[in-house]
């Protein structure tokens, strides 16, 4: 495991993966919303998740603080049909975007926002934190209908994947892919984002025993991988990803 993380973390996993995109921005607003954005419509195919990141933040004009704060709801800007990635749309999109305003203007930054809603002090920081972001987004969006295709409201249930990665970029810092721009979360408070390959590469290495892909199955596999790293336990991320697809197992 220490070896293929050794392997894998390295600066040529950037340029195949969504943590390219926030990568490219120095000031933690603009980090903190692309990796949120590119985060959450980082399913399905990798390519087709990094095109219609680089899209999404083409018609941010690569400015994603001022489109979200300025820009966004201007008429014509973002059309309600149109397609951002898979079965995320427009509307879906000025839903998120709503929430993320407020934040940003009682907050300051989404950091902030953590602190000040008590998710940094949670047991499970990531599930607080959307739990807040998801009333808040819903008072944004009062005028306006819910959309199904924003943060998961399922919060028993969801292994939160993509919140997960994007803490992830946010709060590791390794030098090398992980940006760790957070400090008010440490690397041992984060929670593996579970995706398929993940998953499926900790069953066989008997990490994992429960079958279903969901909170609890997240909670089981950190604390194992918390025995290996109690200090950095989601950098096998990279080793159970890596070799899920290389399909070493």
């Amino acid at each position: 495991m220490d070896q293929a993380v050794e392997r894998i973390n390295q600066p040529s996993f950037i340029p195949e993966d969504p943590v390219q995109f926030p990568r490219r921005f120095s000031r933690q607003e603009d980090i903190e919303i692309a990796a949120l954005l590119c985060a959450h419509i980082a399913w399905g195919n990798r390519k087709m998740i990094c095109r219609d990141c680089n899209r999404l933040l083409e018609l941010m004009d690569n400015q994603p603080y001022r489109f979200v704060m300025e820009e966004a709801e201007q008429p014509g800007i973002i059309a309600p049909d149109s397609n951002i990635h898979r079965t995320f749309f427009g509307r879906d999109l000025l839903y998120f975007i709503r929430g993320l305003k407020q934040v940003y203007a009682q907050y300051g930054t989404l950091e902030n926002f953590a602190v000040k809603t008590g998710a940094v002090n949670d047991e499970l920081p990531s599930w607080k934190m959307v739990e807040s972001l998801n009333r808040l987004t819903a008072d944004a969006n009062v005028s306006y209908q819910k959309s199904v295709r924003c943060l998961p409201d399922n919060l028993k249930s969801t292994p939160l994947k993509r919140v997960n990665m994007a803490l992830r970029w946010l709060v590791r810092n390794d030098g090398i892919v992980d940006m760790g721009v957070w400090k008010a979360l440490k690397p041992s408070q984060l929670f593996i984002p579970l995706d398929v390959h993940v998953a499926d590469t900790s069953r066989t290495l008997n990490l994992l025993s429960r079958k279903s892909n969901d909170r609890k199955a997240v909670l089981e596999l950190t604390d194992a991988l918390r025995k290996y790293d109690a200090e950095d336990p989601i950098k096998y991320d990279f080793a159970l990803f890596g070799l899920g697809i290389e399909k070493i197992f």
